[in-house]
């Protein structure tokens, strides 16, 4: 009867470590999953302020991956105040990333350089490093801990939080640090909570209408809402395309210039 027992509580244990999983294996399953080798979309902006009075914004946005380096740059079509505007980013695997912002007014390209990855992007509630990682995460800029596992809107999700590795990061990220809740099964941040330098609520992320298309899970709704300034970011992508050929000549500065 004991040899029994201690067979079943050895199968029991080892089932159940094979099953857990740690925070920087889920995070590497986040970074891991397949988002396609490239894709072109329409994204509306829809951005509120503390009054309730709305800006909508319309881009289009490409990307693709070359081998664990990412490329994508962004068109602005609307308003007219905005068109020709871009944003490109080069994501490297293991060099320093690099970001271009291109301004129709200035007739000029200029250089994101790191120490301004935290700042606002064009005025939405997102960052430009926000923009730069969507749904992936920096492991060279956070630290990860597993707080537990809950339940988001009928999806088990883990519940992991990231902290910046110094002050210098957290100043520049503008985070100390961020709670993500990342679904179980698509390993998708279902919600993020990010909070400031001072470790004060800052803003929450909540994806949405996540469906599948060509096969690969994909974000339709992005809300983004400021607990600082009452401030709201909606991001819609509609139009999107895994299988439309892309040029890597798209992803170029001179192809900002042109604005397409």
């Amino acid at each position: 009867m004991k040899t029994v027992l201690k067979a079943l509580l050895i199968t029991t244990l080892t089932a159940t470590s094979a099953w857990s999983l740690s925070a920087i294996e889920i995070i590497d399953k986040v970074n891991n999953r397949d988002d396609g080798e490239s894709v072109s979309r329409t994204l509306k902006m829809e951005l509120t302020d503390k009054r309730g009075k709305k800006r909508v914004q319309e881009t289009l946005s490409y990307r693709k991956y070359y081998g664990k380096d990412k490329k994508s740059v962004l068109f602005y079509k609307a308003p007219k105040r905005l068109r020709g505007t871009g944003f490109l980013t080069y994501d490297h695997a293991v060099s320093d990333d690099e970001q271009w912002l291109y301004l129709p007014a200035l007739r000029k390209v200029r250089r994101v350089s790191a120490s301004d990855r935290g700042d606002w992007f064009l005025g939405t509630d997102f960052s430009y490093e926000d923009i730069k990682k969507e749904t992936k995460v920096s492991t060279e800029d956070y630290d990860f801990k597993l707080l537990g596992e809950e339940q988001v809107d009928g999806h088990a999700v883990y519940k992991v939080e990231f902290v910046a590795k110094n002050e210098e990061i957290a100043k520049e990220l503008g985070y100390s640090r961020l709670v993500a809740l990342i679904d179980k099964t698509i390993f998708i941040s279902r919600k993020v909570t990010f909070y400031d330098e001072r470790g004060e609520l800052l803003k929450r992320l909540y994806n949405q209408e996540i469906k599948e298309v060509d096969g690969l899970w994909t974000i339709h709704h992005m809300q983004m809402t400021n607990a600082q300034n009452g401030h709201e970011s909606h991001f819609y992508f509609s139009d999107i395309d895994y299988k439309k050929a892309l040029s890597d000549t798209l992803f170029t500065q001179q192809s900002l210039k042109r604005g397409k």
